[in-house]
């Protein structure tokens, strides 16, 4: 059976939803506007959706992908109506497809970036910034499940693709940034905590990660 795959957004107050509760949520949306998907096979089957590359909490996005098998009740085109009728503020159906690449070939991601700082400062962390990301190498260290320490260590530098966009502006930074986006993959956040612990003349009072693409291994929109 074919699948199919949605393109949906998530801002505003959605942001604060987790992972897990976007997934029962979306589950939920399908039950409510009367469209039936396929389930797991077994003792205790369970709707088939799967997100590839799971939003972290309070970022923000308008490029998620989510794949589903569609039984009946809805057509791709009908879809993103019927169950923006249901969503919750901030999550968006924009729209709706048959199947797509593998999700292995999915590769980087662009994310818009802003930073505020305290006082007068965007233009010198600019600059720091693009000293930091013009580095051969910057080893930070983050939190890892699997490490018996609780971190380990990864050299950032070969995960940015491309730095588009630095744009200082009074006390806030704006940054474009492609970064990879599995196996392995560099959050925002990681990078950003790095920046803090190198620069920290440069505090930040307040970021937003906001995901505007997700793209294939030729810099391509993926679909």
């Amino acid at each position: 059976m074919a699948d199919q795959r949605i393109l949906f957004a998530k801002e505003g107050t959605a942001r604060y939803i987790s992972h897990l509760d976007l997934m029962h949520t979306m589950e939920r949306a399908f039950l409510r506007a009367g469209i039936t998907i396929r389930h797991t096979a077994g003792f205790h089957p369970h709707p088939y959706v799967s997100i590839p590359l799971p939003l972290p909490l309070f970022f923000s996005s308008q490029c998620e992908l989510m794949e589903f098998g569609l039984v009946e009740g809805s057509t791709v085109e009908a879809l993103p109506e019927q169950m923006n009728r249901v969503l919750p503020a901030g999550i968006r159906v924009l729209d709706c497809y048959e199947g797509g690449l593998p999700f292995r070939k999915l590769a980087f991601v662009r994310y818009d970036i802003t930073l505020e700082f305290d006082g007068d400062l965007a233009q010198q962390a600019g600059d720091a910034f693009r000293e930091l990301v013009g580095r051969e190498s910057f080893v930070v260290k983050k939190r890892s499940k699997k490490a018996k320490t609780g971190f380990t260590e990864v050299d950032v530098i070969p995960l940015i693709r491309a730095v588009e966009a630095v744009e200082p502006q009074g006390d806030v930074l704006r940054l474009t940034l492609v970064l990879g986006a599995q196996n392995p993959g560099l959050n925002p956040d990681v990078l950003l905590q790095g920046f803090k612990g190198e620069y920290p003349q440069f505090p930040i009072l307040y970021s937003a990660c906001h995901r505007r693409e997700i793209l294939d291994e030729n810099g391509q929109v993926y679909r």
